[in-house]
């Protein structure tokens, strides 16, 4: 493990340009709902493993958007997975999972070729991810007119119009998250999806608030109808959390909020707005298929994608398995 301080932990992973899930924050928030988060530096590289239990003493180690390496250092790949894997074995891990925050062959040339190859001749397998794959992005450092220049026609009229029929959008505070948190579970009883404990969203505000998330409540009249909750790290801002009211939905709070956090990223001096995530298909798929889809994230598609922005898809996930048999057992497990 580091000895480094919080603020030498996040300077590193900015250096190295980290994604937000491997800033020190996060490792925290994981750490009071099921996690273990345990930092470990080598090579100039460094990696916040997530550790959960299992019976027996046993536990998964996973390694979202990380680790934060140079991939094309050898020598820096070898150095910080042996440190990993010390880790690992330290805390009884079944497996390994990691999910490289590096996109795809069409974002960033042969680099997803070489971290696959890299990842294979350390051992590792292709797995499933637990993040989205995919995720749509958008370019924000143009002014305002041009952002919206790039949305679909129907997004800028439902922004419009929620501004016409006097929606209005205000940054909350720490008090204002029993309201999200309301909301969202509105918003997962329609859509029959999981959402997380009141507690969650307060710890994940109290610990990145006011610089690293903010909080928006959108409102009709004296009545909170939608609420998002973004977050930043250096140039990247991302839509984590979002949720509405079945009430006024011909208003189109959602929309008009979603413009508020796009605004918001802007004037931290974000170059990009990370919708997070999408079905894990390529754009001509998505286009020809989201107006049949119901299942999975097709619904949030055909919402996102109005927004403009740039289909990314990660290299995905991979496991390295320290212990065969029961990692087998693990996967079966999980199948039912």
């Amino acid at each position: 493990m580091v000895s480094l301080t919080s603020t030498q932990w996040d300077d590193l992973i900015a250096s190295r340009q980290g994604h937000l899930l491997q800033s020190w924050a996060w490792g925290e928030l994981k750490s009071g709902f099921g996690w273990t988060a345990v930092r470990v530096e080598a090579a100039g590289a460094a990696a916040q493993i997530l550790f959960r239990r299992l019976p027996l003493g046993l536990t998964i180690a996973y390694i979202p958007k990380g680790p934060v390496v140079d991939w094309i250092d050898s020598e820096r790949c070898q150095a910080i997975f042996s440190t990993i894997h010390s880790a690992a074995r330290q805390h009884r891990a079944v497996f390994l999972k990691v999910e490289p925050d590096v996109s795809g062959a069409e974002q960033n040339g042969d680099m997803p070729n070489a971290v696959h190859g890299i990842l294979r001749q350390a051992g590792f397998i292709p797995a499933d991810t637990i993040q989205p794959r995919s995720s749509l992005v958008i370019d924000i450092r143009g002014d305002e007119e041009t952002i919206l220049a790039a949305m679909k026609q129907k997004t800028r009229y439902n922004i419009r119009l929620a501004q016409k029929k006097e929606v209005t959008v205000h940054q909350g505070g720490a008090a204002e998250v029993d309201t999200f948190h309301h909301l969202a579970t509105v918003t997962a009883n329609r859509n029959e999806f999981g959402v997380h404990a009141l507690g969650y969203y307060q710890t994940a505000y109290k610990l990145f608030a006011p610089d690293r998330c903010a909080l928006f409540i959108a409102e009709f009249g004296a009545e909170p109808i939608s609420a998002l909750m973004a977050f930043r790290q250096g140039q990247d801002a991302y839509y984590f959390y979002g949720a509405s009211s079945n009430e006024y939905r011909n208003l189109m709070a959602t929309y008009l909020i979603q413009w508020a956090a796009i605004r918001w990223a802007k004037s931290q001096g974000c170059t990009r707005y990370d919708l997070w995530g999408i079905p894990d298909a390529d754009l001509t798929t998505l286009e020809a298929e989201f107006q049949q889809r119901r299942d999975g994230l097709w619904g949030v598609y055909r919402f996102k994608r109005g927004f403009g922005g740039q289909v990314v898809q990660s290299i995905g996930a991979y496991d390295y398995v320290y212990n065969p048999l029961l990692y087998q057992l693990y996967k079966l497990r999980r199948k039912f």
